[in-house]
């Protein structure tokens, strides 16, 4: 334990050579964070890569359950970090391995300082617990980031879900809802919580909706439609529909929809056509 100490304050008393050293030698060609310009951005980048060597110092003469503890913080706060989710993740693992070459080389060096006090054997288990400490973080930040990456991911797809379902307003109280591409079933439980919010918060009370830029659907995204509509007519909504393909209406059908309370059209410029002239006779 003695040795461990010792070992821990050589270690301490060059982390931030350690840093210096690791962001001189750093391909910067990488991008994404290793990349950054911005003084501000690379002052961060060399302070979570000093947090690193404080907690890594700490932690080496812990087992490794412990070791991920003292970590938890900084694992989380640098895999959630926006410039390291934008950066190829295998740049990011490629740090870590060579982080953990610096401490292989530092102990090296103290083992040479201490001459013949330093065993063999406690060389082999000080070198073990650097690679077992840095492959334990490596996991967890793999896992953190991995989770990270697909709230992200989860984010996106619904921000275009929500651009690609945009309800636009014809009168102060008609709208027109244009789905194009395909409709999947995430996209169409999107589109049903977006539209009804839309459509309340625009006070529309005839919405048309315009298939003519999906090619088909199946079963389950057509019956989240009809849904769509239900719900449109429990808030006060009167639906319409333009472009349906003879897919979707054998869809339709097979599901059993009645149309009879659902205006038809052909194509959007007659149902447009149609609107324009009720709207006149009001």
């Amino acid at each position: 334990m003695f040795k461990n100490i010792e070992l821990q304050d050589f270690l301490l008393e060059r982390t931030k050579g350690l840093t210096e050293q690791w962001y001189e030698t750093l391909d910067k060609s990488a991008g994404g964070v290793y990349g950054e310009t911005e003084p501000q951005a690379i002052e961060k980048l060399k302070q979570q890569n000093y947090e690193f060597h404080e907690l890594f110092c700490s932690a080496f003469s812990k087992d490794k359950s412990d070791c991920i503890e003292i970590f938890k913080e900084w694992i989380m706060r640098v895999a959630n970090d926006e410039a390291h989710l934008s950066t190829p993740f295998n740049s990011v693992i490629k740090e870590f391995f060579r982080t953990q070459k610096q401490y292989l080389e530092l102990i090296e060096e103290f083992a040479v300082l201490q001459e013949e006090t330093i065993s063999h054997a406690q060389l082999n288990a000080w070198n073990q617990a650097v690679v077992d400490t840095t492959n334990a973080i490596i996991l967890e930040f793999i896992d953190q980031n991995t989770k990270a990456a697909e709230r992200r991911l989860n984010a996106q797809q619904e921000m275009i879900v929500e651009m690609s379902a945009p309800v636009i307003l014809l009168s102060k109280d008609s709208g027109l809802l244009p789905l194009i591409g395909e409709i999947n079933t995430y996209r169409a439980k999107i589109v049903f919580e977006k539209v009804l919010q839309q459509c309340h918060e625009k006070s529309i009370e005839r919405l048309f909706i315009d298939l003519s830029g999906v090619p088909i659907i199946d079963t389950m995204v057509a019956h989240q439609i009809f849904q769509l509509i239900e719900g449109l007519k429990i808030i006060g909504v009167r639906t319409a529909l333009a472009g349906i393909s003879p897919e979707i209406a054998q869809t339709a059908i097979q599901l059993g929809v009645n149309f009879g309370e659902i205006d038809v059209y052909n194509k959007l410029d007659q149902a447009l056509r149609y609107h324009k002239l009720e709207f006149t006779k009001n």
